[in-house]
């Protein structure tokens, strides 16, 4: 016959196993019931990496239209529930590619087991499942995610229905301080052509500069650089800081002004070259050097060129059907004689 003691040691170890097991299978959420759990709860027990769970939109059926249908952003929704081992997985990774993609794309959660009539209307039958949601109207629904889980995968997949859905950016002429703060300040890179002078580089030349430029700029949209372009000596303490004009005109500068760095072209000023020089710039590759004075320069306000070929200035042609050359004619206030030369026939 068993003692009492040991008894209650086989009841308690009975019971430990139990709470292991249902642990392990997802029946007892930890910091309070599973079906109030919401989405940031739930994904913190997986850790957020360098990512940040409050970059995670929780959504609900209260919100999820006001916030989701009504916008005009890019959302990527993840169907989860609490109890599932590939949403827990997933977590971190997700926090860390809503951090990275603030400002661009939005990442929520909808905790699938709470708001089961959200799931119901958006054909969730596992977890997890993400849903894209398109940028501006929402009307033709969204359609489902289909690339990696982990935090990369996610970015690169968003960023690249970014592109899809941003018209790429235009080269615009440089004319004034406030656009080379709005063009430099507000992106992670802008890049600034230094045409030659329209009388070495008339209207077609540098019209066919621009095209390229934009034509760069369509190829590498989704990394949302903008694009400026200047004549050479327009802006000359600019052209000073960057270092451009050594090797002559056309010539072309990558500037990062929040790190206060910038890269120059140093290959030819052509689609090869500039490609070559773009591809290197979107994956971190170059040769920088740091801005003087940790900024960009101010410039001067300058009128935008016409459009037109460079006016070239004749010089007028002097007429001299009233000179009179006579042996002894008075000048302006000089005496002129002629000088006659006889030649023995």
């Amino acid at each position: 016959m068993l003692s009492m003691s040991k008894l209650t040691f086989i009841a308690i170890l009975a019971l430990t196993t139990l709470l292991k097991r249902t642990t392990q299978l997802g029946l007892v959420a930890s910091g309070g019931s599973s079906s109030s759990g919401s989405s940031s709860n739930s994904k913190s027990s997986g850790g957020s990496g360098s990512g940040s769970d409050k970059d995670v939109v929780e959504l609900t059926e209260a919100n999820f239209e006001s916030l989701v249908l009504k916008s005009d952003d890019i959302w990527l929704v993840e169907f989860f529930a609490p109890w599932c081992g590939h949403c827990k997985n997933l977590a971190p990774e997700w926090a860390r590619a809503a951090t990275e993609l603030k400002g661009k794309v939005k990442l929520g959660a909808v905790d699938a087991t709470v708001h089961g009539s959200l799931a119901q209307r958006y054909q969730v039958q596992g977890y997890p499942t993400i849903k894209y949601f398109a940028a501006g109207s929402k009307s033709s629904g969204p359609s489902d995610y289909d690339g990696g889980r982990t935090s990369s995968d996610i970015v690169q997949w968003a960023l690249n229905k970014v592109s899809e859905n941003t018209p790429a950016p235009e080269i615009t002429e440089l004319l004034d301080q406030a656009q080379l703060d709005e063009a430099c300040n507000g992106k992670q890179l802008c890049l600034i052509a230094f045409l030659p002078k329209l009388f070495d580089c008339q209207a077609k030349c540098r019209n066919d500069y621009t095209k390229l430029m934009n034509k760069l700029g369509e190829k590498y949209k989704r990394n949302q650089w903008s694009l400026l372009w200047t004549e050479s000596g327009k802006h000359k303490e600019l052209e000073s800081a960057l270092s451009v004009g050594g090797f002559g005109f056309p010539a072309l500068a990558a500037v990062n002004s929040r790190k206060a760095k910038y890269v120059l072209l140093r290959g030819s000023f052509s689609e090869a070259g500039i490609n070559e020089f773009l591809r290197d710039l979107s994956v971190g590759r170059g040769s920088t050097a740091q801005l003087p004075g940790d900024k960009l320069p101010k410039v001067e306000s300058v009128e935008a060129w016409d459009g037109k070929d460079a006016k070239i200035v004749e010089e007028e042609d002097i007429d001299l059907s009233d000179v009179s050359l006579d042996d002894d004619e008075s000048v302006g206030g000089f005496s002129m004689r002629r000088k006659v030369v006889s030649e023995d026939l």
